[in-house]
């Protein structure tokens, strides 16, 4: 007995989820970790929107169970945004609010894949992109940038990936983990590839649109002819200090709109009430402590962009979004301290944690072995000190 079901065989443990774990194992015991792991904000969630939050408990009109969908309002605040900053006509019907951004792709996913059904993945990924294709029983195919592209799929690498069995392209930009961001052009290329292909979708994930550095964010629905072929995801968490929240939404033609309220309904049924009203507060309320945000995270890129410079053998690419560092640490495989040698970048980061104690995260699980994801949203102080930390142990790498 005792045996799991296939599809739940076929997934890992989120690795980030897992590194933070071994992180809090080590604080736990009294040891000092300065935990770059996890990707969450680490600010509060700005004043108005916890108050908007206590003012609808107060008024108790919030205490049963709101539309599977989401809120009216919010729903319509959000198409609101997307008609005014993103230049894409939704409408209240083309939003479904869930439960984070994980979620959302989880309802996408199951909404749309059978069995059998593949979806290009671009590489590397968030962590979950890979699992949620295996969990609907599809398969993820991967196609890989380079660090020499910053990362970044091209459309000649789309073109030759899709099959009769394509059925959906996902990525992020600004990405996750590796910080980096499509450009208009890069997307219009790449839309012309999937143009080409009725029955190909794309999902577009931009939950850290608000911490771009490149002045560009570019919707792939706004782009000719995508309107109907993409589903955008986005969300609260990263842009606002949501993460607790667990607010996330898509927007998509209605029918794979109604497609996932559809799972929605037997899974979770609606948002948390509270937590709506504090979004609604956010999407259409000053985004100026987001804007102060930003600036601090730029501030921090150019720090541990010049401290990673800074440590021999490490490779990185200059991100123009988000808050990581993907560097390539692959120098320091084979190498040793005299008691553990260096494989791989599973062995890095549990070598990190245990004689630098620093968490970072192994790139295997996002699609690059060569690499590992350390995230900047950590004080100034603990960057610093993080930094100096690896540079002093991979020293004795011999």
């Amino acid at each position: 007995m005792n045996q799991l079901s296939n599809r739940i065989n076929a997934i890992e443990e989120s690795a980030t989820l897992a590194m933070a774990a071994k992180a809090r194992e080590f604080k736990n015991r009294g040891i000092d970790v300065i935990s770059l792991s996890l990707g969450e904000p680490d600010f509060k969630t700005p004043v108005h929107i916890c108050e908007a939050a206590k003012k609808a408990i107060d008024e108790g009109k919030y205490f049963s169970y709101p539309p599977v969908a989401g809120y009216q309002d919010l729903r319509e605040a959000i198409a609101a945004k997307y008609q005014k900053e993103n230049n894409v006509p939704y409408k209240a019907e083309n939003i479904v609010v869930s439960n984070g951004a994980k979620q959302s792709i989880a309802n996408v996913m199951l909404a749309l894949l059978n069995p059998g059904d593949e979806v290009i993945v671009f590489s590397p990924f968030w962590v979950s992109y890979d699992a949620l294709v295996r969990l609907a029983e599809a398969r993820p195919v991967l196609v890989k940038g380079t660090l020499e592209n910053d990362f970044k799929v091209t459309a000649q690498q789309v073109e030759k990936a899709i099959t009769p069995k394509t059925k959906a392209i996902i990525f992020s930009s600004p990405c996750n983990p590796t910080g980096s961001v499509f450009s208009r052009k890069e997307l219009e290329d790449i839309s012309k590839v999937v143009l080409k292909h009725p029955n190909l979708l794309v999902i577009a994930d931009e939950i850290y649109e608000h911490i771009n550095f490149t002045g560009d964010q570019t919707s792939m629905a706004s782009l000719p002819g995508m309107f109907e072929r993409t589903i955008t995801v986005n969300g609260f968490a990263k842009g606002f200090a949501m993460t607790g929240w667990r607010v996330g939404y898509i927007a998509a033609p209605k029918w794979i709109a109604d497609g996932s309220n559809k799972v929605q309904g037997q899974i979770t049924s609606a948002n948390c009430s509270i937590s709506q009203r504090g979004a609604l507060a956010a999407i259409t309320g000053d985004l100026a402590p987001t804007k102060k945000m930003v600036e601090e995270y730029h501030k921090r890129r150019e720090i541990v962009y010049q401290l990673l410079k800074d440590i021999p053998g490490v490779k990185a690419n200059h991100p123009q979004g988000a808050f990581y560092f993907f560097p390539d640490v692959s120098s320091y495989f084979g190498k040793s301290d005299g008691e553990k040698k260096i494989s791989n970048s599973d062995d890095f980061c549990m070598w990190m944690l245990e004689k630098g104690r620093v968490s970072l995260v192994p790139g295997g699980a996002f699609g690059d072995e060569n690499c590992v994801r350390l995230s900047y949203a950590a004080s100034e102080q603990d960057l610093r000190e993080a930094m100096k930390r690896m540079k002093i142990v991979l020293a004795t790498l011999k």
